[in-house]
């Protein structure tokens, strides 16, 4: 599949018109202060061998401060995970310890879902 047909965050997942381009969410170029960053955690097991996952997603900023913010919870955490399409994944339920963390550092606007 070439890079304009993938799949993309909106759920696009191809097109038959040969001069399109997925618009880039602009929104993603600057990172918004922490106390504003309106961010969910959850659970996941989907697709995973039954595993579960810590998904933490809505971040709106630079790929460079998703990055560090997945590896300062991964410290936290002492656990392993990685970032992708925008969600930060940590391996295992570790919701209690990511909540801690993030209302320990100003983020305000976070939502626990089930």
């Amino acid at each position: 599949m070439s890079k304009k047909n993938r799949p993309d965050s909106r759920g696009f997942v191809y097109s038959t018109d040969p001069d399109f381009h997925f618009e880039h969410e602009s929104e993603r170029n600057e990172t918004i202060s922490p106390s504003q960053q309106p961010l969910k955690v959850r659970l996941d097991t989907k697709q995973r061998a039954g595993k579960v996952v810590t998904i933490i997603e809505g971040f709106v900023g630079r790929e460079e401060d998703l990055k560090e913010l997945e590896k300062k919870l991964k410290s936290f955490c002492g656990t392993g995970g990685t970032s992708k399409d925008g969600d930060i994944l940590i391996q295992g339920d570790q919701r209690d310890k990511v909540m801690q963390w993030l209302v320990k550092n100003n983020f305000n606007k976070v939502k626990r879902c089930s």
